[in-house]
């Protein structure tokens, strides 16, 4: 396998397993067994007879796209394109979503930040849901080249594309936006609105084919499940709305009853995937958002003359240098409750599993380390939402060098995937030779190669994962949805960064 991005590198060296292992009891637990241990149909062991039988049913045509997709790629590529594609899909990124969705709401426009905050995280949850219950691979590599400034993406499963799906979901709701306020717009700003929904929507989609990260299916049903999230929030949106504005008390508590029903029924994967960590988040920025949102709303410090509980706003009033200023002091205090609430609920929540534990009510999730099972949860652990502030200064220094061109297998699934595939293919060279020798026929590429044991060897083994990380997850982050809609309203009126909308209440 061959990588040249330093994050796929070091995301999981064997040092920082030791270090992991020696602050667990029964560590080989979670580790992954060595091929040879495990059975090459371990799906089918590991999921329901509707499951496989369905996962089954996929798998011809995913392995169909593969060639096709490969000639695509070779016929097109180019460092420009390369460049082009990998840069545009960190718009679909879920870091780019969690600190972009908090702009509209502090500039005034709460309700394009509800309904895009809704088919954003739904479409996470859901499509992380669907691959994790299906767990389908994406399309295999070799032949094809994975191009990519994500550390985490290749380890997903590619059933349906989340980047999809946030794409048509997003550009959809901009494009309605745009339509209702066309009169606001002068024509060129109309078109140019336009143009960019439309670009957004095409570079992520065909971007995530030509990088060699989703396949044919992959995008069509990622892109099929954007425009019906999109089309449910149009329907049923007002009413959702209208039900939170017009309740009491019972809305924040239906919603966090939800929200741990989704979290709970999540499925578990076959093999290590983050796509449950990302659907927890998400669902926890929902948990926040709305509940700020019923908060606020019931302020003195909101405007509900456009929309209920929007942040009040005047260009005029403000300027751009208070505009700025809103923008740096909101991010600045997610990202300080974000560094000050994980490593809290790190070190508070162990001792509570574990009573809860021996009551018998836990209920553990696969890859997660029960808290019996470990004396402390280490202070650093990435987080695949959200970079870490201390992150950002490299990041943009690097941006140029981020970019990388794997070739291999990259996770488990990649793994048992490229070797399926392999057996498929000599068995089907073998039918159509007629021949038991036909094997020694074939060109050395075709299918001789590393063997699972040498495969494993090559691939990052999963980090340690801890079972006070899902709730940690949920109330961080329904944290950040909280103060970016109910705080931040409250405490840009006290600081002067409002239009003194309390002072003429």
């Amino acid at each position: 396998m061959k990588q040249s991005d330093k994050e796929m590198k070091n995301a999981t060296t064997p040092t920082a397993i030791k270090d992991a292992a020696d602050n667990v009891k029964g560590f080989e637990s979670i580790n992954i067994k060595d091929a040879g241990n495990r059975s090459r149909d371990h799906y089918k062991s590991s999921m329901s007879k509707l499951r496989f039988k369905f996962r089954q049913a996929c798998l011809p045509l995913i392995r169909w796209e593969t060639p096709h997709l490969a000639n695509i790629q070779t016929s097109l590529r180019s460092k420009l394109l390369d460049d082009y594609f990998a840069l545009t899909a960190n718009l679909g990124t879920h870091t780019f979503f969690v600190i972009m969705l908090p702009m509209p709401f502090w500039f005034g426009y709460a309700e394009l930040g509800r309904a895009l905050v809704y088919v954003l995280a739904i479409g996470v949850y859901v499509s992380g849901f669907l691959k994790d219950l299906l767990c389908l691979p994406r399309p295999l590599s070799p032949p094809l080249h994975r191009i990519t400034m994500s550390g985490s993406a290749a380890l997903e499963y590619g059933f349906p594309s989340t980047h999809s799906t946030n794409a048509v979901s997003a550009g959809l709701l901009l494009l309605y936006t745009a339509f209702e306020s066309a009169d606001s717009f002068s024509p060129f700003t109309y078109f140019v609105v336009k143009v960019s929904a439309f670009l957004y929507i095409f570079s992520i989609t065909l971007g995530r084919i030509y990088c060699g990260m989703h396949g044919f299916s992959d995008v069509i049903a990622g892109s099929l499940l954007g425009a019906a999230l999109f089309y449910m929030r149009w329907i049923w949106g007002p009413l959702i709305d209208s039900f939170m504005i017009s309740n009491g008390i019972i809305v924040p508590i239906l919603w966090t009853i939800i929200i741990l029903i989704l979290v709970r029924i999540h499925p578990e994967p076959v093999d290590p995937c983050p796509c449950f960590e990302d659907s927890v988040a998400f669902a926890g920025v929902i948990l926040g958002m709305d509940i700020g949102w019923w908060m606020y709303s019931r302020s003195i410090y909101s405007d509900s003359s456009a929309f209920p509980g929007s942040i009040p706003y005047s260009y005029e009033k403000i300027g751009l240098i208070r505009s700025i200023l809103r923008v740096f002091l909101g991010l600045v205090l997610v990202f300080v409750y974000r560094a000050i609430m994980k490593p809290f609920l790190h070190e508070a929540l162990p001792p509570l599993y574990r009573v809860i534990e021996r009551i018998g009510l836990s209920m553990p999730r696969e890859f997660f380390l029960k808290a019996s099972e470990y004396k402390d949860v280490p202070s650093k652990i990435p987080d695949t939402t959200l970079v870490e502030a201390r992150e950002i200064p490299s990041l943009v220094k690097n941006i140029a060098r981020l970019r990388s061109d794997s070739v291999g297998p990259q996770s488990t699934a990649d793994m048992y995937e490229t070797i399926a595939y392999r057996e498929e293919r000599k068995r089907r060279h073998s039918l159509a030779s007629n021949d038991v020798d036909s094997e020694s026929s074939l060109s050395p590429d075709e299918f001789s190669g590393l063997n699972e044991d040498e495969m494993l060897q090559q691939i990052p083994k999963p980090r340690v994962q801890y079972d006070v990380e899902v709730i940690t997850k949920l109330i961080v982050y329904s944290g950040i949805g909280f103060i970016a809609v109910g705080i931040n309203g409250i405490i840009f009126e006290l600081i002067g960064l409002g239009i003194g909308i309390a002072s003429t209440a």
